[in-house]
């Protein structure tokens, strides 16, 4: 009986199956316009590019992080920061003084009289409030005797409200100076104060970020309880809405209603002190961080809205970014200033918000809003002061992401959308290619206008990447916008490639699995296209399909005698159909033949009876034509190792049995035409097969003799069968009767 050696080949399950024809690089959504570079442009959530305010850097402070800004008469600012604790006062024209600078660590708080001028601030760790008359030096105020001073807000009869931790206490600090314990709670820290204009005062704490509302005689309520481990910011708005922001994760979180709950939080890489550290979260607790420096949160941070009478309402989330400060812009949206890619991000509904400005600093630390409607960003890492509106930028540009076409590609047209009406005019757009990832390295200058936004033929040479850039100008009739753009692209044919050409063992066939009529071997599975979102519309031109999927089963053998196949791996790089053609050739021959053409499969099964015994080598040339006009197919091929044929089984003669008293001795000759013989082995009287050696010992050679004695034979006749195997299993069979007396 042969044998067979089952080979197994791997073979890909739902592969790509798009012929090359025009394809399209299309960008319309939030996560593909938030991996391009903004300068000028707010990116909307639904995927609208446009002008952001206008944003100038008005002052270098020469510090590490700024964590308060205040604005004093006549428009100075004063800001607040370290390390070490320093505030540095910015005139309107732009100039800085340094007005208070000490050995600790950071100035957190800054809180003005807008009477006097004076000036109050809070240092950590183990800090002071200090008042700075105006006009005059720094003195200490009040001495807590705490280690940290988060907050400062000043009441309308001129006392001042102290945020501390490590015992989380809030103190009030009469004009004169004189303080006293207002509250003490149960919690680490409190971080952020706000008051209400009904005198009440309301308190974030951490670790069980909770929202504190507390009388004017100091009775204290829980308003909510956030499913957050810090509140960072409180800030009330026109209409007596309380916004919270929260960060980190702690154990057990309450629901909250509003977004649904975030997703699983992957890791951070944060900063702090200037250096970048990975932070992965390994489940709902997390260690607390050093609180003067909380960049290493980890679970990123949610906005609350808590209405008048109470009622609390979740109206953004993050699973990465941090919030650190909370304002309003001038048409009132709530404004958050967001770490760790210094984001400054306005809320314009519960479903929709804007990142209207990516800082130079990893993080927006502190957020202030001028009578004029100007918005001020302290930023960390490093400190900038930077103004912000209220006007809009003249002139914007957006770079998109890099796109790898993966081949070669000959660029069509460019396209585009806008959902601001009458946009098209006040929106240009200019492209450049090259063949390596990084357009920094001798990519082709930027190619353009396109002004035309139903197409406009790209003006880049042929190559693999991509890139876009869009350059948005506010007009007097215009409001620039863009929200999907489209690139036509056909990429270079490539010959497909066969990876390898197995020969099977002999006696194995290999078959496909049978399927149903829908999911034929090699078939297109069409799947429905992906539904246009946020209103993209029908009418971009290049709006991509899904593409249709390849099924290929994994190929399946089995013992089949007389059987001899090939198997093999094949790709092609522009996913086209392919054909295959199977050819042969004996070793000592130049000529290919064809065994079988127009294959779909990548293998195939023949009678090993139709090749005379000898070496030979397979070819496998894989044609990428069903899928290309005749002029652009091209082809691929690969050869297999050198593999034998043997079909034709050993000889053996003479075979002959001298018989003896009680014994026989049995002689024979064995020989193959082709292939070296492998085993041989005799049966007597119908018994279990016993293995022969030959004369000589070793089996090895196309010929040899084999001499065995039969002892312990009864009296009469007896018939003794051998049997002969070439390398290939092909068997010879013999018999011979003799007497016994």
């Amino acid at each position: 009986m042969r044998k067979a050696v089952l080979f197994v080949l791997l073979a890909g399950l739902a592969l790509p199956g798009l012929a090359e024809n025009t394809r399209f690089w299309r960008q319309s959504s939030y996560a593909e316009f938030d991996k391009g570079t903004a300068t000028g442009v707010a990116l909307r959530s639904d995927g609208e590019l446009l002008l952001a305010p206008r944003s100038q850097e008005l002052a270098d402070p020469n510090l590490e992080y700024l964590w308060a800004i205040a604005e004093g008469p006549q428009g100075t600012l004063y800001l607040g920061g370290g390390s070490p604790a320093k505030v540095v006062a910015v005139d309107a024209s732009g100039e800085t003084r340094t007005v208070f600078e000490s050995k600790e660590l950071e100035v957190h708080a800054l809180a003005v009289d807008p009477k006097s001028g004076a000036l109050y601030l809070a240092t950590s760790p183990d800090g002071k409030v200090y008042k700075i008359p105006r006009g005059s030096e720094a003195a200490v105020l009040f001495d807590p005797g705490t280690k940290y001073l988060w907050d400062l807000v000043r009441a309308p009869d001129g006392a001042l409200y102290l945020a501390t931790g490590d015992k989380g206490e809030i103190f009030r600090i009469a004009p004169d100076g004189k303080g006293e314990k207002f509250f003490s709670s149960e919690e680490t820290h409190i971080r952020a104060l706000a008051l209400d204009a009904a005198g009440n005062l309301y308190a974030g704490t951490e670790p069980n970020g909770l929202v504190l509302r507390l009388s004017p005689r100091g009775e204290a309520f829980v308003l909510y309880e956030t499913p957050r481990k810090e509140v960072t910011a409180l800030r009330f708005d026109s209409t007596g809405n309380l916004y919270v922001a929260g960060i980190g994760l702690k154990a057990k979180a309450p629901a909250v209603p509003g977004l649904p709950p975030g997703q699983q939080v992957p890791p951070q890489q944060v900063t702090t002190g200037g250096v970048s550290v990975t932070v992965t979260p390994t489940g709902a607790q997390q260690a607390v961080p050093t609180p003067a420096i909380p960049f290493l949160a980890a679970g990123g941070s949610d906005i609350y809205r808590i209405a008048p009478d109470g009622y609390p309402e979740r109206v953004w989330s993050s699973p990465a970014e941090l919030v650190y400060a909370l304002a309003f812009d001038a048409q009132g949206r709530v404004l958050a200033g967001t770490g760790n890619d210094g984001k400054l991000l306005a809320v314009d509904s519960p479903t929709l918000f804007t990142y209207l400005h990516k800082a130079a600093s990893r993080q927006v630390t502190a957020l202030a809003r001028a009578a004029n409607g100007r918005v001020y960003l302290g930023t960390s890492n490093p400190g900038k002061l930077v103004g912000l509106g209220p006007e809009l930028a003249a002139e914007g540009s957006f770079e998109s992401d890099v796109f790898d076409a993966e081949l070669f590609s000959q660029w069509g047209r460019i396209n585009w959308q806008s959902r601001a009406a009458n946009a098209d005019s006040s929106v240009q757009l200019f492209t450049r290619s090259g063949n390596t990832s990084n357009p920094a390295r001798n990519w082709s200058p930027w190619a353009g206008p396109a002004t035309d936004a139903a197409g406009t033929p790209v003006a880049s040479p042929p190559a693999r990447f991509l890139q876009w850039k869009a350059v948005l100008r506010q007009t007097d009739s215009r409001t620039p916008g863009l929200s999907a753009v489209a690139v036509a692209y056909l990429r270079r044919n490539v010959a497909p490639t066969v990876e390898k050409v197995i020969v099977q063992a002999p006696g194995l066939a290999v078959r496909g699995i049978p399927l149903p009529p829908q999911m034929t071997q090699g078939a297109r599975l069409e799947l429905p296209p992906p539904t246009n979102r946020q209103g993209g519309g029908p009418g971009l031109q290049g709006q991509p399909q899904q593409q249709p999927q390849r099924f290929e089963p994994p190929p399946q053998g089995a013992s089949e005698p007389g059987a001899r196949s090939v198997v093999w791996s094949a790709d092609d790089a522009n996913d086209d159909d392919l054909q295959f053609s199977v050819f042969y050739r004996g070793e000592n021959e130049t000529r290919w033949r064809l065994m079988k053409e127009k294959l779909t499969e990548k293998f195939y099964t023949w009678d090993a009876a139709t090749l005379p015994d000898g070496a030979y080598t397979i070819k496998v040339v894989a044609s990428d034509s069903p899928s290309n006009p005749a002029d652009l197919a091209l082809t691929g091929e690969n050869v297999s190792d050198r593999f034998e044929v043997d079909n034709t089984p050993p000889r053996i003669e003479p075979l002959a049995a001298a018989p003896r008293s009680r014994a026989a001795e049995v002689r024979f000759t064995a020989r193959d035409s082709y292939s070296p013989l492998k085993k041989a082995d005799y049966s007597l009287d119908a018994g279990e097969w016993k293995a022969l050696f030959p004369v000589n010992r070793t089996t090895d050679a196309r010929e040899h003799n084999y001499v065995f004695r039969l002892e312990g034979l009864e009296p009469g006749e007896h018939t003794v069968v051998v049997r002969a195997y070439d390398r290939f299993d092909n068997p010879a069979l013999a018999q011979v009767t003799f007497t016994v007396k």
